[in-house]
């Protein structure tokens, strides 16, 4: 398949330029583990073998009755502002497809019960490309001089939307948050963003979905159960998701002006990890530079990238400054790509906080 040539661009910035820079890293991972065994015993048509064999995982998390995705974004946030020494910043971007309602917004509430009332948040929705969307607004926010800082978060809880029949999809998701402290800094900076890359192809929305539920087919009694779950039509998937992340990955590469080989540290969506290795092999990055913590965690959807990185910091596996290629891949279908410098943040991870009794108020 021909792609369209990239737009034009304006040069990769020098040194001194403005650049959005992470200065925190947290995570949240629901403490309900959940292994290849345990989804066999609860009547899922598979096996140990056949899932690891398949996707490479070994156990995803579980928020648990009663957990929703804003209780996972305000602890992967407060996480992040910890780790940052923090205590307030310029605006909140929650990137999610599992919202806790359709409305309102996730942001908001995520924003007050951080303590920061006042503060403008709000939901983007790219699913597995969303941290990615997310931090590319942000950093476009600060680099304007509109705010001076931003919290990025990624926080799902797909285990609200998956079938637990479907072999194709519960074995591959779990749920969780990762969380990112951005404030304006030097492209010299560790940590800087410096290019990205971003593409959405709407023509292929029937290959990752969910039928019900919007202004196209609103709630009208009892759906079918096919139209209620979250469904994606894995081959194809997996032959979009190989090209798209290979295609925008060396789009960004070459508007950072890096060459394959000056890529030090590469994190992919974590989606499957045959999808994992088919993009490091064509992009010629060695495993020994490939990061990420698919085998415990699962697909998180948008919270993937985040998490991949708040695991690699935490176990201090790339030198801070590397040149680092982030690639995501999600329905819309969306894809998005990131050349940044890693940074020198450490990694926090705090439990999921139940959302207060209503009428509670943060101030």
């Amino acid at each position: 398949m021909t792609l369209p040539a990239p737009p034009c661009r304006a040069e990769p910035p020098g040194p001194a330029s403005t650049a959005a820079v992470i200065t925190g890293l947290g995570g949240c991972l629901p403490p309900t583990k959940i292994t290849n065994g345990q989804l066999v015993r609860e009547g899922l048509d598979t096996s140990d073998e056949w899932i690891r064999t398949r996707t490479g995982i070994r156990t995803r998390h579980r928020a648990g009755p009663g957990v929703s995705t804003a209780d996972l974004a305000v602890a992967a946030g407060r996480a992040a502002l910890h780790s940052a020494n923090r205590t307030h910043t310029g605006i909140v971007l929650v990137a999610t497809t599992t919202p806790d309602r359709l409305c309102p917004a996730t942001g908001p509430e995520v924003a007050t019960r951080l303590g920061l009332t006042g503060t403008p948040a709000f939901d983007l929705s790219a699913v597995c490309s969303g941290f990615l969307y997310a931090a590319n607004v942000a950093s476009a926010l600060l680099t304007s001089g509109a705010f001076d800082s931003a919290l990025v978060i990624g926080a799902e809880t797909y285990s609200t939307i998956i079938d637990p029949r479907d072999r194709n999809t519960a074995v591959i998701f779990g749920d969780g948050a990762g969380a990112v402290c951005l404030e304006r800094g030097s492209a010299a900076d560790p940590g800087a963003f410096l290019r990205f890359d971003l593409g959405s192809d709407g023509a292929r929305s029937d290959l990752i979905a969910i039928a019900d539920g919007g202004s196209r087919s609103p709630h009208r009694g009892e759906p079918p159960p096919a139209d209620r779950f979250f469904r994606m039509r894995g081959p194809e998937v997996y032959k979009q998701a190989v090209l798209r992340m290979t295609s925008s990955a060396r789009t960004v590469l070459a508007l950072a002006e890096w060459p394959l080989p000056a890529v030090e540290a590469f994190i992919g969506h974590q989606a499957n990890q045959r999808i994992l290795d088919a993009v490091a092999q064509r992009l010629r990055v060695p495993p020994e530079r490939c990061h990420g913590n698919l085998r415990h965690v699962g697909n998180t959807a948008a919270a993937s990238i985040p998490l991949a990185m708040a695991d690699a910091a935490a176990r201090h596996v790339v030198e801070p400054g590397a040149r680092t290629l982030l690639t995501a891949f999600g329905g819309g279908l969306t894809w998005a790509s990131a050349a940044m410098t890693w940074p020198a943040a450490a990694t926090t991870y705090l439990l999921p906080e139940r959302r207060p009794p209503q009428g509670d108020h943060h101030e």
